[in-house]
């Protein structure tokens, strides 16, 4: 044990209850220094024993310890009045805390005040400094010298305050002993060899004791709503698609869905191309050949874009811009078999050349839903994605045509976040154009709706995030990640 503790314990010996506070003055040291000895002594076996104390007592602010050092404001401005009088402008400007020694001096009549000459003059022949001997009163420790009612004065004044000091009255337990052993915490091998254990005094078990937490991996909530999203699209009879290829050909993620060569989309300013391999030329070559035709001559009942379709610029090399691109690979997939419906989903990554903000990032995951059936219409988009998001718990949706290449009619999908107060885009839709599929040789009577949303804008309406980088990126708190609950959506 500590010196002090040693100190501590010989003096209750002779003397006890004792107040920390009177520990401290009595050994020279600083309060908490005692309360660590205290609490040192505490954690023995019912040696000491410790109440809980609280005091109120009176203490000078820094203008106080100045007033108390120099004298009142009211004293000062008294002196400063020479016997003839003196302008009341020139003393206001001459004294400091002129303002307040004024009114003061003035309420306890030591001066008079002549309005029509504006002269003030002494009344009495000399003054107290009742205030300064107050205050040197409190800072000896023997505040009850003070009246109440002046205390309530300085405590306006704030030339004082009054602090709650906290203590502990130690007495002794009853284990009391002045001479300590420290307890040992193993039994070694080396004292059941030697037998030294038998004279040893041994700290108890805590049975109570709750085991040090284990460190453990944590759930992004990206992947928590991930996994909520997928077992959505399980229960209403989608099959997963698979999307382990990050790197596409423009034929896939553009020429096959029917979207121009000169598509805005299709520039360096949107999309991210990839310089090695620089192309690709895994596509069918009939299908292309049909690709390339309803693109520059039309065909199925469309004048198509009537323009030279390139082939090199459809094997140009990507980070896909969307999922959408393995929806195309799987229909094309589908269009070579005996048809039957289908229904697919996929939730991967995809990258777009984006400007970052509270709700945009180049590289996020899109949610994408497909289903094949004859004669699918608008009426059955909307309800699929009215019973698609009341599963996620959003019933706020607001629907707004739009113009997609490779959809006719297409809907944007809104979702109202509260935590920004407004409604934001979380996703797309539409039925694919007749362009898209019969190419790849899909029954006429079949249609196709799609949708494609983002799985971080939900995640930042179930979380509360406002700025989607505290969600993605080097600015994400990990404690946020460790402490977010599992995602339950309000189903």
């Amino acid at each position: 044990m500590s010196e002090l503790s040693d100190k501590i314990l010989n003096y209750l010996e002779t003397s006890h209850p004792v107040d920390t506070l009177k520990l401290a003055s009595i050994f020279e040291e600083d309060h908490q220094k005692v309360i660590g000895a205290i609490n040192s002594l505490l954690a023995l076996d019912d040696i000491i024993t410790a109440e809980n104390v609280s005091s109120k007592r009176w203490e000078l602010t820094e203008e106080g310890k100045l007033v108390c050092d120099k004298g009142s404001y009211e004293v000062h401005l008294f002196n400063a009045i020479p016997s003839e009088g003196i302008n009341q402008k020139q003393i206001m400007a001459d004294v400091p805390n002129s303002k307040v020694g004024f009114a003061k001096a003035m309420s306890k009549g030591w001066i008079l005040y002549d309005k029509s000459t504006n002269l003030v003059t002494r009344k009495v022949d000399s003054v107290v400094d009742e205030v300064q001997a107050d205050l040197k009163s409190i800072q000896d420790g023997k505040s009850e010298a003070v009246t109440d009612s002046n205390k309530q004065d300085y405590k306006k004044r704030k030339l004082i305050l009054e602090v709650t000091v906290k203590s502990f009255l130690v007495n002794k337990g009853k284990n009391f002993t002045t001479t300590i052993e420290k307890p040992e915490a193993d039994l070694t091998h080396d004292m059941i060899m030697s037998g030294s254990w038998k004279a040893k005094t041994f700290k108890p078990y805590n049975f109570d004791a709750l085991g040090v937490v284990p460190p453990s991996g944590h759930l992004h909530p990206l992947m928590k709503v991930r996994q909520e999203f997928r077992q959505i699209f399980l229960e209403m009879g989608f099959s997963e698609m698979p999307t382990n290829n990050y790197v596409e050909s423009s034929f896939w993620n553009f020429d096959a869905l029917f979207q121009p060569q000169q598509h805005p989309a299709r520039d360096a300013h949107d999309t991210f191309f990839i310089s090695d391999p620089a192309t690709s030329d895994k596509y069918p070559a009939k299908y292309a050949e049909r690709v390339c035709r309803v693109h520059s001559k039309g065909g199925y009942g469309s004048q198509g874009y009537g323009y030279k379709w390139s082939k090199d610029e459809a094997q140009k090399n990507l980070l896909r811009t969307h999922t959408t691109a393995v929806s195309a690979r799987m229909l094309y997939a589908l269009a070579q078999k005996e048809f039957k419906p289908v229904k697919y989903f996929s939730i991967d990554k995809v990258f777009r050349n984006e400007t970052l903000d509270a709700t945009h990032l180049a590289e996020f995951h899109q949610v994408e839903g497909v289903i094949a059936d004859v004669d699918l219409s608008l009426g059955h988009l909307i309800g699929v994605l009215d019973e698609f998001f009341k599963k996620l718990g959003i019933t706020q949706l607001q629907f707004k045509p739009a113009y997609n290449p490779y959809t006719e009619p297409s809907m944007e999908i809104f979702c109202f976040h509260p935590g920004l107060n407004k409604w934001i885009e979380v996703g797309n839709s539409g039925i694919f154009r007749p362009e898209m599929l019969l190419p790849m040789n899909l029954p006429g009577n079949v249609n196709v709706i799609a949708w494609g949303l983002s799985l971080e804008r939900p995640t930042m309406i179930k979380y509360h995030i406002n700025n989607i980088r505290d969600l993605v990126g080097p600015k994400v708190d990990l404690k946020m990640v460790e402490n977010n609950p599992i995602c339950r959506l309000d189903k």
